[in-house]
């Protein structure tokens, strides 16, 4: 596939002959491309780095070298599932970094969603060097990069993938699934056998959780941010509307109200539900949540999460609000 070449006049890959086909294709071009070297990629574990993992894996196996690096900012058992699914099943080359203490102690304090962005990003850029400066021999830099990502990298992302990498660092780009949206890697990592699970996963923000536990971030609410984020998407999954929606999570702000609990007074924090549909992440609609399903969310959050006291539902468009609280 020539890199000139607009995804507009493309093919779209909609069924799984069309993506066998992309398949065949990179994984030739990947072998071409990279030889009998080594390549590594920074695996997050969402869709596109996982596409882009499971098809380096076909092609040069365990010559591509993944990095997982738990920033403590991931959503409830996803690093887990990381190390099930490429560590065990694909039995990939697999470096796991558990450094989640190391971020959130940089994080201690700072509020401003900017700072917190380039903190993360940094922070993991950082990480990941030093990861890479213990392996011999890499010569490429595997990445998640998709059409989206290159549309909007002209200043609205302060952080993506591994977009700021350090100039020392000479490694020659492999991203296979640049020219495509998000709905047809999805098609290619069914295609290439990921769990279901994986590849309809909820696109993620790189500085994860962190830009959805608004402010400050403190361990405890960080805590309850997450609980609450895995409860809406079980009951979710439970409902069917898991699919019909691009992307729904829980953003936690850094204030209080008044609650009542066991008889008594307590303050707590809202979990505020965002769940939007979109094509492109230029502009997103909202899902209509039946009121049923938004009133068990709200009963399993408040008695099963410690902390939060209340949820609200955020019903603004993109434009005007942006899909992401920070």
């Amino acid at each position: 596939m020539q890199s000139n070449v607009r995804p507009e006049s493309m093919q779209r890959i909609t069924t799984p002959e069309l993506a066998a086909a992309f398949i065949d294709e990179q994984v030739k071009e990947i072998r071409e491309q990279v030889g009998d070297k080594k390549a590594l990629l920074a695996l997050s574990g969402g869709v596109d780095s996982s596409v882009v993992a499971a098809l380096m894996i076909k092609a040069i196996g365990k010559q591509l070298v993944c990095v997982h690096v738990n920033h403590g900012l991931m959503r409830k058992g996803e690093s887990e599932q990381v190390i099930e699914i490429f560590g065990k099943e694909l039995d990939a080359n697999l470096v796991y970094v558990d450094a989640s203490d190391r971020f959130l102690d940089l994080l201690k304090d700072v509020s401003d969603p900017e700072k917190k962005r380039k903190i993360i990003g940094g922070e993991f850029i950082k990480v990941f060097d030093e990861e890479a400066s213990k392996l011999e021999g890499i010569s490429f830099l595997a990445q998640g990069t998709i059409y989206p990502d290159i549309i909007e990298s002209h200043g609205v992302k302060a952080h993506h993938n591994v977009g700021g990498l350090p100039e020392d660092m000479q490694f020659e780009l492999v991203e296979p699934v640049k020219l495509l949206y998000k709905d047809e890697v999805r098609v290619v990592g069914e295609a290439l056998g990921l769990p279901h699970a994986m590849v309809y996963r909820q696109p993620f923000p790189g500085p994860g959780l962190g830009v959805r536990c608004l402010g400050a971030i403190t361990r405890d609410r960080l805590e309850a941010l997450r609980e609450a984020d895995a409860i809406l998407r079980e009951e979710f999954d439970n409902s069917g509307l898991a699919e019909k929606v691009w992307q729904y999570f829980i953003a936690v702000p850094d204030f209080k109200s008044v609650g009542v609990k066991d008889g008594k007074r307590y303050e707590g924090w809202p979990a505020i539900i965002r769940a939007v549909n979109t094509t492109d992440a230029m502009t997103a609609t909202i899902e209509e949540i039946p009121y049923e399903l938004l009133h068990l969310i709200t009963d399993r959050i408040t008695h099963e999460v410690d902390g939060i006291n209340r949820v609200l539902l955020d019903l603004t468009p993109k434009p005007i609000g942006t899909i992401e609280w920070e």
